[in-house]
């Protein structure tokens, strides 16, 4: 906004001036030599004072009008597109953030329930490696106690055979030994009477000493 200082042009009758005015000039025609024009002329006619329009009280009527019509497309502008706008992307979010926490929600759950099954199998693992040890090692006791039986009676049997043969062994032993034994004791009678003397009497005196001994 510019204000402009209102300039009167002076004017006179042609070839009358005041005395001591200076001569009337031409508004249009050049400045003298040094001289500086510190007024704006306005041709065409005056201007009022300067006032500020928004204060001037003439056009308070208009500016309300203006006001309340710029307002109200304000306010129209503001309820059928912006806020309904703004509505939506709320609601939009709103929906999007609801459906964000449902999905992880969800996922939740099922990392929960992968979790549960992860843990029952992890103990039902435990629990058959537990049994299938402990059936490993009553199946070992049970085959060494086993084997254990059968090398006892495989060595009974050996123990058995091997006292049945030793028994053969002292019978003819001592069978031999009679044998020996009447044959020397005839020898040593040959020897020292110098006949010879009955094998049922030398067997008879073997006997004897036999029961003796």
């Amino acid at each position: 906004m510019f204000f402009v200082t209102p300039a009167y042009a002076q004017e006179a009758p042609a070839g009358t001036a005041e005395p001591g005015a200076a001569p009337a000039t031409d508004p249009h025609a050049a400045p003298a030599p040094g001289e500086v024009h510190t007024e704006t002329g306005v041709p065409g006619g005056e201007h009022g004072g300067g006032v500020f329009p928004p204060f001037d009280s003439s056009t308070y009527a208009s500016q309300l009008l203006w006001l309340a019509i710029t307002f109200a497309v304000f306010f129209l502008l503001m309820q059928k597109v912006i806020t309904p706008r703004i509505g939506g992307i709320l609601e939009q979010r709103h929906k999007r953030i609801s459906q964000d926490l449902d999905e992880a929600s969800r996922l939740k759950a099922e990392a929960d329930a992968d979790v549960a099954a992860y843990e029952a199998e992890l103990a039902a693992a435990r629990a058959k490696s537990n049994s299938i040890g402990s059936a490993a090692r009553d199946a070992a006791k049970a085959k060494a106690e086993e084997d254990r039986r059968s090398v006892e009676a495989s060595l009974s049997e050996k123990l058995k055979a091997a006292e049945g043969r030793i028994a053969d062994i002292k019978a003819k032993a001592f069978a031999d030994v009679g044998t020996i034994a009447e044959e020397t004791a005839a020898a040593v009678i040959e020897q020292l009477i110098g006949g010879t003397t009955a094998k049922t009497d030398v067997a008879a005196a073997v006997a004897a000493a036999k029961k003796e001994a």
